[in-house]
This record gives structure tokens, sequence and C-alpha cells, in this order.
């Protein structure tokens, strides 16, 4: 395959006339810049954008990594994302981990070896000790509430939010309320475990583990909650659900189950997604695509450790 000094040696140019046609920069003439282009056509020559990108200092590439490519919540990031990527003449680079550790530290290190200009985490499984180690290598940010680190986020913060949503439902009348929570660890999950046991001991009521349901991500998994419930004795009349999705497949096998909703069990889900408006679930909506929106200009702000708080709106429909 022909490099640029054999294009330069058949278009009787120099080297650097070549590279200034490949790159559309002026200052060259037509007649030469014509001769490189024929150069270039007899031997079929592509230009290496490998290269280019690396003679910039940029790949235009930015890394996203996600737990699951196919949950809605994610996708709702990932749309924000892209669409302020598409406007900027970024592409994205999607990581899938399933929270495997492994996989993260393979999204980090594509960040040291300069093979991305940035990297988006919307969803974190490795320790805090091991993303420290990469910052050095480019701008890393979180979707999650990082104010204490010295790294970019965007977040949502769970123990406020986690807490006026309970607050919500006993003024309801409410005071045996459980939760369901996709993953027991992360800054998240930990605000709203704060969050619950604060409300507990605010209110005088007693903390009971089987109220809490954990490893809830989909609509199945809502199911397997309200499989949980019914042989209860004495068993929660309010959940706080942290995905629509799980707050669906709770509130259809209630159904089946005989389980009245909001008589015998007020459900109460998280994020506003779509789902929630066709099954009239009370939710708490997080603008997610907005929130993939910020942590795409904050990727592109390498230079400034920023923080932004996304509120959440509280969305009063028929299962509360």
């Amino acid at each position: 395959m022909a490099n640029i000094k054999d294009i330069a040696k058949m278009a009787g140019v120099s080297v650097t006339t070549v590279s200034r046609v490949i790159n559309n920069y002026p200052y060259v003439s037509a007649e030469k810049a014509e001769a490189v282009r024929q150069a270039m056509k007899k031997c079929n020559y592509q230009r290496n954008i490998n290269a280019v990108h690396l003679s910039k200092g940029k790949t235009f590439l930015v890394g996203v990594v996600v737990p699951f490519s196919n949950h809605p919540y994610f996708g709702l990031l990932i749309e924000g994302i892209a669409n302020a990527a598409l406007n900027n003449n970024y592409k994205l680079v999607l990581i899938q981990t399933n929270y495997e550790e492994v996989k993260e530290i393979e999204a980090l290190t594509m960040l040291k070896d300069k093979q991305i200009d940035a990297l988006i985490i919307c969803s974190r499984i490795c320790d805090w000790r091991v993303i420290e180690e990469f910052i050095e290598y480019g701008p890393i940010v979180l979707c999650e509430d990082a104010r204490e680190k010295n790294i970019s986020s965007t977040f949502v913060d769970h123990y406020k939010s986690f807490s006026a949503a309970l607050n919500y439902l006993h003024q309801k009348g409410h005071s045996r309320i459980g939760y369901c929570i996709g993953r027991q660890s992360g800054t998240n999950s930990e605000q709203r475990d704060a969050a619950y046991k604060d409300f507990l001991k605010k209110n005088s009521l007693t903390y009971n583990p089987d109220f809490i349901f954990s490893g809830c991500f989909n609509f199945e998994d809502g199911e397997k909650v309200v499989t949980d419930l019914v042989q209860m004795k004495d068993r929660p009349t309010a959940l706080l659900v942290t995905s629509d999705q799980v707050a669906a497949g709770i509130l259809t096998c209630c159904k089946e189950h005989g389980i009245f909703i909001p008589e015998d069990l007020a459900i109460m889900g998280f994020d506003n997604q779509p789902i929630s408006k066709v099954m009239h679930i009370t939710t708490l909506e997080i603008p997610l695509v907005e929130v993939g929106r910020k942590l795409f200009f904050q990727a592109m702000d390498g230079e400034t450790v920023s923080h932004e708080e996304i509120a959440v709106e509280l969305i009063e429909r028929e299962t509360v």
C-alpha cells in the first residue's frame, strides 16, 4: 500500500504538499493539488484516520459505560448523550459491563491508551480507588453524586429524593413502607438506604429487612416481588420502587393475585418513563435525556471539575 512519501514522489512534489492536499489546507497551487489527487487515485491511497487523529491529539470518540444497553433508563441517558455528541461532531463508543469490574477497567484503559477522548460512566461498579488511578489520563464523568471527589458529575441527590418520596407515602397514611432497588452497592443505593433508615428513626417505625427487595431491574423482577409479597403475613402497604419498569411489573402481577392498587398496596416509581404514563403509576420524574446531554458537555469541558444536581418532580397518578 502506497504511503505519503510514495504519493509525493509520483506527483513530483514535497511530502508537505501532499499532507496539505490530504488535509484540505490552503496555499497549494491547483496544478500541484491535481497532481497529488491523480497520484492518490492511481495508487488507491486511503489516508490513515487513526494517524490523523493521533497528529491532532483527538479521536472525536467518547466512551459511554452502561451496565445494560437494553434498559429504558440507560437508553434515555444514551439518547441525551448521543444527541449532544451528534451536534458536536463526536461519535460514541458504547461499553456494556453487566456490572463486571473487569469490563469497566477495560473502558478506563481505553481512555488511558487515548482510544477515546473522554469517558462517561452511567453506573459505576469499580471502587473509587480504581477510578482515581485513571483521572490523569483524561476526562471521566459520572452519573452519581461525586461532589466530594475531584471528578465531574451530573446527579440526582437520592437521599433527598428518597426522603421526599417516603414522606409523601407517610402523609398518605402509610407506615409499613418497603422499597425495591436494583443493587445494594453503589453511591445511589447507599444514599437511598441511609434515607430509609433515617425516615424510620424519625417516625419511630420498625426496620423490617423483608420489606427491602433487591435485584430489581426489569418488568419480570416486579413479578418476583409480588411472589414474595403474597407469602408474607405482615406485608408492606406501600412500595417505593426505583424503576418504573419494575413498578409496572408489580402492578400487573398484583392484579393477577387480587391485590388492589392502591387500596391494598400503594406503588410509587422512579424516572417517569413512558410505561408509567401508560399504566398511570405515581412516580418521581428524572429528566434523563437532559442528564445525558449535561454529562456529554461535562466530558467535553475536561479542564474543569463541575457538579450539577438535577431536581426531581413528583408526578401524582393513580397508584398511591
